[in-house]
């Protein structure tokens, strides 16, 4: 085993495979801890718990995580490990570990300790901890980011394989960007919060840190799954990748709402990355971010502040002084607030949602910068507040409005520094999402050095709880009805045909506009389409949505395959056009067509 072992988790396997032990992967981590020479990375140092661990794991065994390293958040439960949430005075001995490590855990990774923080969660800078403040990986003029500085930094350092973060206002994704990794926040309740100490307990979720966002998938694959000790729990389909579908609608700020405080460099990255993505067939549209500035604001401005002073608790009146001032100042505003106030936020949030959603129609992600710029160790010393702010531009209305998210490196900027793009779906849009960070992920890999693997080939399959779907009308991406499908939870699996047996015709009525697809004897064409996988639970929904003459039925594929596909009645033909000549439903509609006859009155072969 060489001492510059990547710590990703293809190479970790690669190393095992050839006869690595785990406890020497466990004494690398720590030897770059130590010389990293940086005492605020880490809390808790668990280095002989990690070795006795290591030895412990026996031979090597099919476990994803078998000997993998990594550490966490000091919100979260390790038992047998002193939980502080940054305060000293908090502190305690978990007696259990919270639900995510557990599973973590079982699937064999090894945790080297607890990482520091900002503390009870609250700030994006790093800075606001009673221990020694964390250095920002790459450089040490730059705030860490929070409030999961420890976390980010751990990763970015090479020490640990990934990390467990928590995200309320950007927590899981501002560090990844100042440090250069891919940070995952993933939607709401899909990451058990059993163990957590919470900031805002309606808005909180376990995040993920990783060098690559193929790392992070595969440690939010493990860690999901539904808790029912958790009321905030949801159950959302099993986290597969899917390819991205043919036609993908990437919405972004448009010129006078995108936000860089004045950072050229921060610009440019960001059109450069846009550049990037349309070279790769993806659609880019500007839209108005206004309302989603207003929902952020909502977050420290509104009610929502009272939600951290109670998490604090009876902290912040009884024990002020063993609290950092900026929390103190920060949370005790929430001591003001009324139930009055809490409800005009919530009309007020309301309201701001539904612009929100307007504006997010016909497009199926968000991408933006996920920072404005950088923010110095000295900014905050000046101004603890300000710059803070600016740092959740573009992340403190993500978990108020129920969005998934995703920050990814993508390369050099002009001036050196690292560019970094965020990734916003919907809720459970967490694999489309990864999938386009794949599409522009670039650029070292925080302060290690490491060249960046490729990223992986996305294997498109479904799962025994998904019915694979042959759609080719308004169903397909970048169609109106494909939205049907994302809100069931469907994913795209790839484009193909139909056997060369089948017409397509245009059926009367709309909008919008349908197609029918109809078997033949003599005459008959492949018809492009898609095949999607739809989850099961789903399937008598999406059915019952399907309006006459339509209906699903067996479609037989290019391949001989036979999959369930969208059929018509032959009575919804006597009024329909034959358009079977554009070989697909897209293109007849991206045409001005002449009127083709009614099926009707087409002779017979």
């Amino acid at each position: 085993m060489t001492q510059d072992l990547p710590f990703t988790l293809p190479a970790l396997r690669a190393a095992y495979a050839a006869g690595a032990r785990p406890e020497d992967v466990i004494a690398l981590a720590f030897t770059r801890l130590d010389a990293a020479g940086d005492p605020g990375v880490l809390i808790h140092d668990a280095r002989e718990a990690a070795l006795a661990a290591a030895r412990g794991l026996g031979p090597r065994d099919d476990r994803p995580l078998w000997g993998v390293p990594f550490v966490v958040k000091d919100n979260i439960d390790v038992a047998g490990m002193p939980t502080t949430a940054a305060c000293p005075d908090f502190s305690y001995v978990a007696d259990t570990d919270a639900f995510v490590v557990a599973r973590l855990l079982a699937a064999g990774a090894i945790c080297l300790g607890k990482a520091n923080l900002d503390q009870f969660a609250t700030g994006l800078v790093g800075l606001r901890t009673p221990y020694p403040v964390p250095r920002n990986a790459i450089d040490p003029e730059i705030v860490p980011g929070g409030s999961s500085s420890g976390s980010a930094v751990a990763v970015a350092l090479g020490v640990a394989a990934f990390s467990l973060g928590t995200d309320t206002a950007g927590s899981g994704r501002v560090p990844g960007a100042l440090n250069g990794i891919v940070g995952l926040k993933p939607s709401l309740g899909a990451l058990s919060a059993s163990g957590m100490i919470p900031a805002c307990r309606t808005l909180d979720t376990i995040s993920i840190f990783a060098l690559t966002t193929a790392d992070a998938w595969e440690v939010l694959a493990v860690s999901q799954a539904e808790d029912p000790a958790d009321a905030y729990s949801r159950a959302f389909p099993a986290p597969r990748l899917s390819p991205l579908p043919p036609r993908l609608r990437i919405g972004v700020p448009t010129q006078d709402t995108l936000v860089t405080d004045g950072d050229a460099d921060q610009a440019a990255s960001f059109h450069a990355t846009l550049t990037r993505m349309r070279t790769q067939g993806v659609e880019v549209a500007e839209i108005d971010l206004t309302p989603f500035y207003d929902v952020a604001r909502l977050l420290y401005e509104g009610a929502w502040v009272a939600e951290r002073t109670a998490a604090i608790g009876d902290r912040l009146t009884d024990k002020p002084e063993t609290l950092h001032p900026v929390t103190r100042q920060i949370v005790s505003a929430g001591l003001g607030l009324t139930a009055v106030d809490a409800f005009r936020a919530q009309y007020r949030l309301a309201a701001l949602r539904k612009l929100c959603l307007e504006a997010l129609q016909g497009i199926d992600m968000l991408c933006v910068p996920t920072i404005p710029r950088f923010v110095t160790t000295a900014e905050i010393a000046v101004d603890p507040i300000g710059p803070n702010s600016l740092l959740g531009t573009y992340t403190n209305f993500v978990n108020l409005l129920d969005m998934s998210g995703l920050a990814v490196p993508t390369g050099l900027r002009r001036d050196g520094r690292r560019g970094s793009v965020t990734f916003l779906g919907r809720a459970g849009d967490d694999a489309r999402l990864a999938a386009a960070a794949m599409l522009v992920e670039d650029g070292p890999m925080g302060a290690t050095g490491w060249a960046r693997p490729p990223a992986p080939t996305i294997a498109a399959g479904a799962g025994d709880d998904e019915l694979p779907v042959f759609v080719c009308g308004a169903h397909m991406s970048g169609m109106p009805l494909n939205g049907e499908l994302a809100a069931l939870g469907a994913r795209f699996l790839r484009a193909c045909h139909t056997a060369p047996a089948y017409k397509l015709y245009a059926l009367a009525g709309g909008p919008p506009r349908r197609p029918g697809l109809a078997r033949v004897a003599q005459g008959g064409r492949a018809i492009a389409g898609e095949l999607w996988a739809l989850p099961l639970a789903s399937a008598g929904r999406f059915l019952s949505g399907i309006p006459a003459p339509l209906g699903l039925g067996t479609v037989e594929l290019e391949d001989k395959s036979e999959e369930v596909g969208f059929i018509c009645e032959a009575y919804g033909l006597d009024t329909a056009l034959d358009v079977s000549e554009f070989g697909s439903w897209r293109a007849y509609m991206a045409q001005a067509v002449a009127p083709v006859r009614p099926a009707a009155e087409i002779p017979a072969p």
